[in-house]
């Protein structure tokens, strides 16, 4: 019979994530694996299989926590204007920008990895078209509150919106002022969103 587990596999996904986010896919090695999990390499691969099998559940894990999170704050929000607009300025947030220079592992995977990794681009286009859809929910919403101009089409907007925070996000991981981030930010949402 095997042994029951003898680890906490969410702490231990949480504690992996935080090193491929910190330092890429192809700069976390085994070494910071095991490090990062307080697993030995039989138990880590028993458990969860290759550095690449690892990676993609953690990258999976990651996208479906962003999207319930993203869900649940347009269902919670007072106006859906608010969650288009948290969700542009959320990466450049933070004034000392080191949130910024981290960046969303998500981002950063697919810059890193979309082109050499096949399933990493599929789990990066499944990801964004789930957040494309609660964009579109919550400019559809926003309209129907009066907040965004009526003639827009919903999706466009959703995909512009995100295509925006996107770019924010590779701003800041190459280290852009907060300060002049911010004001960005501020300047895509003046031009995506309209009130009429």
């Amino acid at each position: 019979m095997p042994r029951p587990r003898q680890f906490d596999e969410e702490r231990v996904l949480s504690a992996v994530q935080s090193a491929f986010w910190d330092n890429g896919y192809a700069g976390t090695s085994l070494e910071d694996l095991l490090i990062a999990s307080g697993l030995g390499k039989g138990s880590l691969y028993g458990a969860f299989g290759d550095k690449k099998s690892l990676f993609l559940r953690v990258l999976r894990m990651y996208d479906e926590a962003n999207n319930q999170m993203l869900r649940s704050w347009l269902e919670q929000a007072e106006r859906g204007i608010d969650v288009i607009r948290g969700f542009v300025t959320g990466p450049v947030r933070d004034p000392s920008g080191e949130q910024a220079r981290r960046g969303c592992l998500l981002a950063n995977t697919a810059m890193e990895l979309s082109v050499s990794a096949a399933e990493v681009a599929a789990e990066a286009r499944r990801s964004y078209a789930s957040t494309t859809a609660v964009l579109t929910d919550a400019v559809r919403r926003a309209q129907r509150e009066g907040d965004l101009a009526p003639h827009l089409d919903p999706d466009v907007t959703a995909r512009a919106v995100l295509a925006g925070q996107l770019g924010l996000i590779v701003l800041g991981r190459v280290g852009q002022d907060p300060a002049a981030l911010s004001a960005t930010a501020e300047a895509l949402l003046n031009g995506l969103l309209p009130a009429f």
